[in-house]
């Protein structure tokens, strides 16, 4: 398509002129209209009192936000009974935020509905795509450049149906969410993982597929099973190096990766009280770590006097009012499904990893793991900031580590990267003389995006070699930060990733140990201090960054995709294996399905689809496909990238790589099956990494267990996904083996009790049947026999 207005073009242009910063705004920020961001506190809590009549019991929060946004909150609940973990609730979201790489298959989806404008209000945000190299300035201008076409259609695309674009250099999505969008009470959909992020803010902040988000853009009602909730009491008071990062830390050490699936966790407590808004933030965006839901707090004072700092008096004293009334806290006598009970006074600094970010390690105890491993006692890299640890407190207690080290003559002794979350804490930051007193012990500054957090670093030492890098991110999966798999990543705090970075030296604890200066004498650090708001208020920064509040769609704008652009294509819609036509032969049954490969151990998103050099690709579904599975190990051989394709012809091999095999599948008009092991697709709300096997024909898969997001972009996008009964099956069924589902069509045909049996015919062997069971809800079974949620949505519109 071609642009009928040539001015869309003017505002990616005007951000090369990065060295000006002619916008840019030094007074601190006033008070902004907060019409579109403050809930309808009224309404909701009228929604409640419906809610409170079927349950007749005291509600934690959690189940206050949720149930308040039910779309029937007269209906929504049947009878009561037990909701949580066995209820599918439909409910409104009220804000949808997308980042630039999700986002591109997110607004193809919903271009594909017809509508003129989004349902809610919704944001756009450029921060995945800028790869980290030399520094800001040229880091962002070559980044605008090598993705213009990606940014001309995301931004035609968001003046057309009238969504919030926060132009490449504004911030991480979920930092500038905290800053300007999220409330009290809010429910809001991110198709990010990190969403929770928001939940810093007492709310419920949820990562999702596009899919997902199309929903609550299109307004239909958007469907979760609601979920546990798990109370996290919190006493005691954290002091000396501890932080809210080493809360959550220990936290993902003793729930693991898996253990917050289908759960909200919410955090209470007499220590909840005194951590800061960003504070709180940090922890709720590692929940994604541990596989939650989201995360959340009760309103607090901190969180009033963040609001104000931010512009959103009209949200706070909303707030007030609400929390005056006893909605933004949990019911005196609510009951949790879990308790977890952590002493804040008790908790010393943690180092998670490697590989995994639930593998937590007390400092004190570090350097003895690390010789027990046999690793070299080195450290490659030091990194801070991202979306999870970049607030003006962190800043600030990084900041006086940097002093005491250069009044005592000290500068790093390895690279030191700095990501600000956003423009406000940049241009904040700068003005406080914080950045510079970071660069004057070594710190490089990177642009105000996520960079090497998501893989965008372009990394030219190490490749190849084992390594060892410090950050404060929140997510260290093989591979993930540099492209080397062999680069382990240690997760911390970062007043440990600094301190540490002037050892360099892993062993190095700077609670007990000392460095030594060029002139032979001792030197120790000593707990940092920070403060969580600036004296001087924020300032935001480079305006020309930022978007026209509540814009009005203009439906005249032509979206941009360039006719044969590599980078983008429009969506064909998936197919049904249930409609005249289709060629399957089994009526409501699916279709026969030959195993592609079985899937051995670990197997995130990121293994189903990578990042890095193929974020470019997220909107072009035919081009990102060619990495479905790449770095995946199958089990039969144990090799990476490696699948037997049993019915080779025409001089095929009969192996080939993961997506080859695919591809072959696909030409043949065979459906396939993928058999998978534990907690499958853990990990980003990677959309593609259900589209991509959907592309490819993949119809059903078999699993130990499943992420929660991912399990649901599968359902989405019509593939079925089924837990064994016996995880012992999981081992007896091989590549070019047949599955045929048996009691799918009855449950299709409304029987919710039915049970699905899969039947196997090996290849070699006698032919045998497993149970299964399935979380598919009414709903979900509609999106299946329609091919895709978006077919059965557009469906209902026509």
């Amino acid at each position: 398509m071609l642009i009928r207005n040539p001015a869309l073009h003017a505002p990616i242009q005007s951000l090369r002129r990065l060295g000006s910063r002619s916008l840019a705004t030094h007074s601190p920020i006033q008070e902004k209209d907060c019409t579109s961001i403050t809930p309808p506190y009224q309404t909701l809590i009228q929604n409640l009192e419906h809610v409170r009549q079927i349950l007749k019991r005291p509600l934690t929060l959690a189940e206050k936000i949720l149930y308040s946004h039910l779309a029937d909150p007269v209906n929504g609940l049947g009878s009561g009974g037990r909701i949580r973990g066995e209820a599918y609730l439909q409910l409104h979201p009220e804000r949808v935020a997308m980042q630039d790489a999700s986002a591109q298959m997110a607004l193809l989806q919903f271009m594909s509905a017809g509508l003129a404008r989004c349902a809610v209000p919704t944001s756009i945000h450029c921060d995945h795509l800028i790869q980290a190299s030399q520094g800001a300035n040229s880091d962002l201008e070559r980044s605008i450049e090598n993705n213009k076409e990606v940014f001309d259609f995301l931004e035609s695309a968001a003046r057309k149906y009238g969504i919030e674009f926060w132009r490449p250099g504004s911030g991480i999505i979920h930092q500038i969410v905290l800053e300007n969008y999220a409330a009290p009470g809010m429910l809001m959909l991110g198709t990010d993982s990190h969403t929770p992020n928001a939940g810093g803010l007492g709310m419920l902040a949820i990562g999702v597929g596009g899919a997902d988000a199309v929903d609550a853009m299109t307004g239909t009602p958007w469907e979760l099973k609601a979920p546990q909730i798990v109370g996290i009491h919190l006493t005691g008071q954290l002091s000396g190096w501890a932080t809210t990062k080493d809360l959550i830390l220990h936290l993902a050490g003793k729930l693991t990766v898996r253990g917050g699936t289908g759960r909200i966790l919410e955090y209470f407590g007499p220590g909840v009280a005194n951590q800061s808004c960003t504070g709180l933030a940090t922890i709720a965006n590692m929940g994604a770590e541990v596989g939650a839901t989201t995360s959340t707090f009760p309103y607090s004072q901190n969180m009033q006097s963040y609001l104000h700092a931010t512009g959103r008096g009209p949200v706070a004293r909303a707030a007030d009012a609400a929390a005056a009334q006893g909605f933004l806290s949990a019911d005196e006598g609510a009951e949790y499904d879990e308790v977890i009970e952590i002493n804040l006074s008790e908790l010393e600094p943690t180092i998670n990893g490697p590989f995994t970010p639930d593998l937590a390690t007390p400092l004190s105890k570090f350097g003895s793991f690390v010789k027990e491993q046999g690793w070299k006692d080195e450290l490659s890299a030091g990194l801070i900031g991202s979306c999870t640890n970049s607030s003006y407190e962190d800043m600030t207690r990084v900041a006086d580590l940097a002093r005491q080290a250069k009044a005592a003559g000290l500068t790093t002794k390895v690279p030191f990267l700095c990501t600000p979350g956003s423009e406000q804490i940049r241009a904040t930051i700068e003005r406080d003389n914080i950045t510079s007193t970071l660069e004057d012990v070594g710190a490089v500054v990177l642009a105000n995006v996520c960079g090497p957090c998501i893989g965008q670093w372009k990394r030219d030492d190490k490749q190849g070699e084992e390594n060892a890098i410090l950050t404060s991110f929140n997510r260290n999966f093989k591979s993930r930060n540099d492209g080397n798999k062999l680069t382990m990543n240690f997760l911390a705090s970062p007043t440990i990733v600094t301190a540490m970075s002037f050892s360099g030296k892993l062993s190095f604890n700077p609670m007990t140990d000392s460095l030594t200066l060029p002139s032979g004498e001792s030197f120790k650090f000593s707990p940092p201090t920070g403060q969580d708001l600036p004296s001087n208020g924020f300032i935001p920064g480079e305006t020309s960054y930022y978007p026209e509040p509540m814009p009005e769609p203009q439906p005249e704008t032509e979206v941009i995709i360039k006719k044969e652009s590599q980078r983008l294509e429009l969506l064909e819609p998936f197919g049904s294996h249930f409609v005249e036509g289709s060629g399957n032969p089994r009526g409501l049954e699916l279709p026969s399905l030959k195993v592609l490969m079985r899937v051995r151990g670990k197997c995130t998103t990121d293994h189903i689809s990578a990042a890095g050099p193929w974020l470019k690709y997220k909107g072009h579904l035919t081009n990102i496909s060619e990495n479905l599975l790449i770095t995946a190990v199958n089990d039969e051989g144990g090799e990476m990238n490696v699948a037997f394709d049993h019915d080779a012809r025409n001089g095929q091999s009969e192996t080939d790589t993961i997506p080859n095999v695919a591809k072959r599948f696909k030409a043949r008009s065979q459906p396939w099956a993928l058999v998978v092991d534990e907690n499958y697709g853990e990990g980003s709300a990677r959309e593609h990494a259900a589209l991509q096997p959907r592309f490819y024909g993949c119809a059903m898969i078999l699993a130990r267990s499943f992420a929660r997001i991912h399990e649901t972009n599968l359902k989405k996008q019509g593939v079925l996904p089924l837990w064994f009964v016996d995880k012992a099956d999981y081992a007896r069924i091989g590549s070019g083996d047949v599955l045929e589902t048996i009691g799918l069509a009855e449950l299709l045909q409304g029987n919710p009790n039915a049970e699905i049996k899969v039947k196997v015919t090996p290849r070699t062997g006698d032919v045998f049947e497993i149970p299964t069971r399935h979380t598919m809800s009414a709903d979900q079974l509609k999106w299946l026999r329609a091919g895709s949620a978006l077919n059965h949505i557009r469906s209902q519109m026509n």
